[in-house]
């Protein structure tokens, strides 16, 4: 099994050059710090943060029904707009989810699997299960008489916390546990993500939209037990080969 823990050429640390980190640990010492001290730069960073604006916003219904929907909401002391950015959050997340176990599909067929790891049809039936879940917060969004191809906030945001588990999925060098390691996190935040969306339209009475909005919720569930189990095995795997004196060639 592809392994990235065996011993190699990586030479980041300090200890590699005992005459060039010397040099660089007094030079250190005499130079002088920059002008200016971390409380000024806090200051900027709290100036910017009041004059600046928000990312994003949540547009207007474009429909009658929306609208009506919406002051509906309101009336009953509901703010719609959160509602509506939280579903917008959570079909990126979904997106994400989407591509994350394509990714895995590939990686999987360049290097196999493991005793107790992923095989191909899980991986594909939770991938399936990703986009069922997409299409889920689409129909929500509808019913409320919003646009499901809108860029809500919260959408923008979780698009951007995705960008760095998708390189590491993508990322010809990256191995197995490397990667489940990134759907872990991916799991652990959808598994929070649903949790809050069902609790949410609870609370502001759509009980059809949190039953199924729960049902993905148990799906989600399961997918982080079997991430969670599929690190437990490749972690042992790795162990055991290192532990037989087999070291895999660094990556």
């Amino acid at each position: 099994m592809k392994q990235a823990s065996g011993t190699g050429k990586n030479a980041t640390g300090i200890g590699m050059s005992p005459i060039d980190s010397k040099k660089l640990i007094e030079y250190a010492l005499r130079a002088l710090p920059s002008a200016g001290s971390e409380h000024a730069m806090e200051e900027v960073r709290e100036a910017f943060t009041l004059d600046t604006g928000v990312i994003g916003s949540v547009p207007p219904p474009s429909s009658l029904k929306g609208m009506a929907k919406m002051a509906l909401d309101a009336v009953k002391g509901n703010k719609a707009t959160i509602f509506i950015d939280k579903l917008g959050e959570r079909a990126a997340f979904e997106r994400t989810g989407t591509r994350l176990y394509e990714a895995m599909l590939a990686k999987y067929d360049a290097l196999g699997s493991y005793d107790g790891g992923p095989t191909r049809e899980r991986l594909e039936e939770i991938r399936d299960e990703e986009l069922e879940h997409l299409g889920i917060v689409n129909e929500a969004i509808l019913a409320l008489g919003g646009d499901p191809t809108v860029m809500t906030p919260g959408a923008d945001i979780v698009g951007v916390q995705g960008i760095g588990l998708v390189q590491v999925l993508t990322d010809p060098r990256t191995t197995m546990d490397q990667c489940l390691s990134s759907l872990l996190v991916a799991e652990l935040t959808d598994n929070d993500g649903w949790e809050l969306l069902a609790n949410l339209a609870e609370a502001m009475g759509h009980t059809e939209m949190a039953q199924a909005f729960r049902e993905a919720l148990d799906a989600e569930e399961t997918h982080l037990d079997d991430v969670r189990r599929w690190i437990v095995a490749t972690v042992g795997e790795a162990a055991s080969l290192t532990s037989s004196g087999s070291e895999a060639s660094p990556a």
